[in-house]
């Protein structure tokens, strides 16, 4: 075969282009290294909490409306960062782990050069529990890869993955490249982090969210950033600013995505006017939510949306009618807004349950001079909210003047909403706990 019809992907592993347009990658699975899980300060917390991963290295999950669950809820899948210390560049490697619930095992299972401290590898899975999802760097581009966890087959697909479809039939991503610009710490690392790949001024036609068929590998892309920023219903106060995409979430229906839009002026500030929007999963009707007069369209202060399970609504930190953070819920239309609680304070990465009745979120505090990690549980019905436990973590400050080496909560929801996972780092090594609420919700 033509040597050109290869790449080298991390680690020297060997990519090769198949007939049906994907890369073949060369793989191997590291062996299972058995491990005990730790209780966490049973006697101070709302629930049990268990520490799910090793103390030989910095492990984190994917972000918190990304479920490192597996289907069945006997595996969960982390990133092993290389380190933690120091700003990554293009060429350092972390590993994607597997972790046996059952068994209590760990194995490698795949290593790459596309992740960031808040987002890992952008880890995610499928509609089963065969196939992990990723992205490594081939031919010079940050891509999606899909590894059979039975066969140990691996393939590179054309587009980046940042989030695929609940049926498996694609998935979706803006160019990782791209996400440094506005955010150091969730896409690909950069050949150079203080200098990273950008747009020209304006919103870009050519660009956007990228959709990948996994049958035919055929890369399109489904809604260019000029399609959505047409959208925004007032106009920059600032002109002159570039339009960049950042968080795409599928709801559990496949039926709708959610995309954060954001505007970024190269004036040194730090305000990056996050902005949602949602469309059909065919890239139609572009929709600005939410559209109420009691959220500003432009320095919202608000953030982190994510979807309600019932595919219709989302939730978001926003600060209606410039009041306090609250969280607030409105539909996918930008219709039927609501503050869910007008006394409990927002904040944090909020996820919401199939009833309605209980949010999930974090917020950062301190405890014996130590940042901590507080997790929260709100009961929307009492109105009233509960500490689940609280948690040293990471100090950024120790590490450097960039938030990039914060360690968040991003307190995730089990499959069955029964559990929660979320990070937190008592000895100082990023790690995932497992909050146990089927006795208190």
């Amino acid at each position: 075969m033509d040597r050109r019809g290869f790449f080298f992907t991390s680690a020297g592993l060997l990519a090769m282009a198949s007939s049906q347009g994907t890369w073949g990658v060369e793989n191997t699975f590291s062996r299972k290294k058995r491990f005990d899980f730790k209780p966490c300060n049973p006697a101070k917390t709302l629930a049990p909490i268990t520490q799910v991963t090793p103390d030989d290295g910095h492990y984190v999950q994917t972000y918190f409306d990304i479920c490192p669950y597996s289907q069945s809820q006997k595996y969960i899948a982390v990133t092993r960062l290389p380190f933690d210390d120091r700003m990554p560049v293009l060429g350092d490697m972390a590993e994607v782990c597997l972790i046996d619930l059952d068994e209590k095992t760990i194995r490698t299972v795949y290593i790459t050069k596309c992740w960031g401290f808040q987002t890992g590898a952008n880890v995610n899975w499928g509609a089963s529990d065969r196939y992990l999802y990723t992205n490594d760097v081939i031919g010079g581009t940050a891509v999606g890869v899909r590894i059979d966890l039975e066969t140990g087959e691996t393939k590179a697909y054309a587009g980046p993955l940042y989030h695929i479809a609940p049926d498996e039939s694609c998935i979706i991503g803006f160019p990782h490249e791209l996400r440094d610009i506005t955010q150091l710490g969730y896409g690909v690392p950069s050949k150079d982090p203080r200098h990273p790949p950008r747009l020209p001024p304006g919103a870009s036609k050519e660009e956007g969210l990228w959709q990948t068929d996994l049958k035919t590998n055929k890369k399109t892309l489904l809604v260019s950033i000029e399609d959505v920023a047409a959208k925004v219903p007032t106009p920059p106060p600032q002109p002159g600013g570039t339009y960049y995409f950042w968080h795409s979430k599928f709801n559990k229906q496949g039926t709708r995505i959610h995309q954060v839009l954001r505007y970024i002026v190269e004036d040194g500030s730090s305000e990056r006017n996050p902005m949602s929007f949602t469309f059909k999963s065919d890239g139609t009707d572009i929709r600005y939510a939410p559209n109420t007069p009691r959220v500003p369209v432009w320095k919202n202060q608000g953030g982190h949306p994510n979807w309600h399970p019932d595919g219709e609504h989302l939730i978001r930190n926003l600060n209606p009618d410039g009041g306090p953070t609250r969280i607030c819920q409105f539909r996918y239309d930008g219709t039927e807004f609501r503050v869910l609680s007008d006394k409990i304070k927002g904040g944090g990465h909020p996820s919401i349950e199939p009833r309605g009745k209980y949010i999930v979120t974090d917020e950062k505090g301190t405890s014996a001079n130590r940042q901590t990690i507080v997790i929260r549980l709100i009961d929307l019905v009492a109105q009233e909210e509960r500490q689940v436990c609280e948690i040293p973590t990471i100090d950024p400050r120790k590490l450097g003047d960039d938030p990039v080496f914060r360690l968040d909560g991003h307190p995730c929801w089990s499959p069955d909403y029964k559990r929660v996972s979320f990070q937190a780092a008592p000895e100082g090594r990023r790690q995932l706990f497992v909050a146990d609420l089927s006795s208190v919700i």
